[in-house]
This record gives C-alpha cells, sequence and structure tokens, in this order.
C-alpha cells in the first residue's frame, strides 16, 4: 500500500458534469443532467483507485472529464501539482503525452481501415515523436511488451480476438510513456478466461512502468484484484471510499452493503445473504433532495431526505456519506 503522506498524482476537487436538457425547436435548455455532482478523490503514484457502481452512476464521465474529454463545470483537477482544468485548450498537447486512456470497447476503439503499426504509432506521429525505420522500431517493442508478434504488424482490427484488440489498445495508451491510465472497464466486453489474463498484463504493466490508474468497472471481484483503493459512486456522487480490504470486508455505506452482497461466493455450499434494493434509481436529472440514496435506503430517516450529507472520515482514511455508516443491512 502507497503511503498516507506521500503527494497524489492526480487529485480531483468537487468536479462537477452536467449534461443540457434540449427542448423545443431552437433547443431551449429546460435542466440538466447531473451526471457528475460533486466528486473529489485522490491517487498517489503507482496506486490504482478503483472506481464503482450501477451503470449510469457517472464513472466513465469522471474519467472522460479528468482528461478534458468533456468539458466540466465547476471544480479541479490537479495532475502532478497543475490545475488542468485551467489549462487552456490549445495548450493541452503536452499534458496528453502524460494521460492516456483504455476504452471499454476493443472493436469499436480501433479504426478498422487502419493496420496495426498505423494505430499504436499514430500517437508517435501525432506529437512528433518518431517517424520512419524508428516509429515502426518502437511499435514492435510496444506490441512485445503486451504480449503480440511484430508479425502482426500489417494486420487489420477484424483480424483479431476481442483480447488481442484491447491488447492493440493498451499497446497504443503506452506510446507515448504516461504516467497516467484511465482504464474504462478495459475487461467488462471479453469473456471471463481473456478478462484475468489482461487484467495480470496491466498489474506486471503497472509494476514495469510505474503507472498510476483510474480503473472503472462495475465487476466488483475484478476491482478487488487490481485496486489499492476503492471509490464507490451513486447518482454522480462518490458514497464511500477506502483501501481495498477494508471496504471488502466491513463497507460502511448501505448502498457499498448491497453491492457486495451481489458478489457470487466461490464456495461451493456457502452463501452470502443477499441485500435486494427496492425502487429504480433516481434519474440524475432530477436528483431526490438529501442523500441522493435515501428512497432506496433500508435505514433512512426523516432527515436524510431533508440533509445532504457528505464524505466524512468515520475511521481513519475511510470515508462515507451516511448518517448510519457502519449499520449492518440485515
Amino acid at each position: 500500500m502507497v503511503s498516507a503522506e506521500k503527494k497524489p498524482l492526480l487529485e480531483v476537487q468537487d468536479l462537477k458534469t452536467y449534461f443540457p436538457i434540449r427542448v423545443g425547436l431552437f433547443g431551449r435548455t429546460a435542466g440538466f443532467i447531473r451526471a457528475v455532482d460533486g466528486v473529489s478523490f485522490r491517487i498517489e503514484p503507482g496506486q490504482t483507485l478503483g472506481l464503482v457502481g450501477e451503470s449510469g452512476c457517472g464513472k466513465t464521465t469522471v474519467g472522460r472529464t479528468i482528461l478534458r474529454l468533456i468539458p466540466a463545470v465547476a471544480g479541479r483537477v490537479f495532475f502532478d501539482g497543475m490545475d488542468i482544468l485551467s489549462i487552456p485548450s490549445g495548450r493541452l498537447k503536452p499534458l496528453r503525452r502524460q494521460m492516456q486512456i483504455m476504452f471499454q470497447d476493443p472493436y469499436g476503439s480501433l479504426n478498422p481501415r487502419m493496420n496495426v503499426e498505423a494505430i499504436v504509432g499514430e500517437p508517435l506521429k501525432v506529437h512528433g515523436l518518431a517517424s520512419g525505420q524508428q516509429r515502426r522500431q518502437r511499435v514492435v517493442e510496444l506490441l512485445e511488451q503486451v504480449g503480440l508478434s511484430r508479425r502482426y504488424l500489417d494486420r487489420y482490427p477484424h483480424e483479431f480476438s476481442g483480447g488481442q484488440r484491447q491488447r492493440i489498445g493498451i499497446a497504443r495508451a503506452l506510446a507515448l510513456g504516461p504516467k497516467f491510465l484511465v482504464c474504462d472497464e478495459p475487461v467488462s466486453a471479453l469473456d471471463v478466461s481473456i478478462q484475468s489474463q489482461i487484467i495480470n498484463l496491466l498489474m506486471d504493466l503497472q509494476k514495469q512502468l510505474k503507472l498510476t490508474y483510474l480503473f472503472i468497472a462495475h465487476d466488483l471481484a475484478v476491482v478487488r484484484h487490481i485496486s489499492d483503493r476503492v471509490a464507490v459512486m451513486y447518482l454522480g456522487r462518490i458514497v464511500e471510499q477506502a483501501a481495498r480490504d477494508a471496504l471488502f470486508e466491513r463497507p460502511l455505506h448501505p448502498y457499498t452493503q448491497a453491492l457486495l452482497s451481489a458478489i457470487p461466493v466461490p464456495e461451493p455450499g456457502r452463501r452470502r445473504k443477499r441485500i435486494v434494493l427496492k425502487g429504480e434509481v433516481p434519474s440524475p436529472a432530477n436528483p431526490p433532495s438529501g442523500c441522493p440514496f435515501h428512497p432506496r435506503c433500508p435505514l433512512a430517516e426523516a432527515r436524510c431526505a431533508r440533509e445532504e450529507q457528505t464524505l466524512v472520515e468515520y475511521e481513519k482514511d475511510r470515508w462515507a456519506a451516511c448518517w448510519k455508516a457502519g449499520t449492518p443491512l440485515d
């Protein structure tokens, strides 16, 4: 585990990303979808933060906002001490070399009209770092680093399996020698047997290249395997954050307890009591007052609907946004 005193490589403070709801012939703004609504966390060098939650909770939007692929409406993001949201878009190119992304879909993220050499070498071309034979040799090195042969250089994406395509995507993300990678559900579209190979590859690369990851996923078993710390999102907000083992062994927030209860137990004859939440996830266009989880929470009190609870450090380095944090859902 990385020391708590270490300076973070990435620090996110009260990040908000809203998408306008357009109506009418002239596209009048009738409201906003609050995809990310006040998210804060930090990641130290060489560490992996797992960001988990139900589909639609805002995980992917957090990752893309950090990289300036989606504009934020409020908040600050510090990368290696720089407030990257304040940098003009025309001056972002040097920063792009330090921060890269792995996409969820290994099929849609690769240009079908480009061969492997062109796909992996494109970042080097755009940033003017290598050309000709030098670029080709660098692509060969990257392919070998992710477990692919140099004989694949002239092949096209349709000639590869999903796992091989994701390895090509990893090679492309590593081409510029970044410090930080947003891994946006990089194994969710792959077979289970291939998932473990990609996860192990990412962990090996992290050790070799001293990489830092924001690992976005909904598969909690995968998150437990790769992460140092875990942040749990619900309706655009982080409701709990803790070291991996502490969170999985004793979750504090009732939403986290419900999520973990759904993980299958890999032991014959042993079962975990499943906590089934009632109702549907509220719309981020019209979130509930107070705690966003209170309409579905078995522990909800009257004040949960009136007062918004922010993340509070209930124990050392254990944060939760709940008035009754630590109360088991029995």
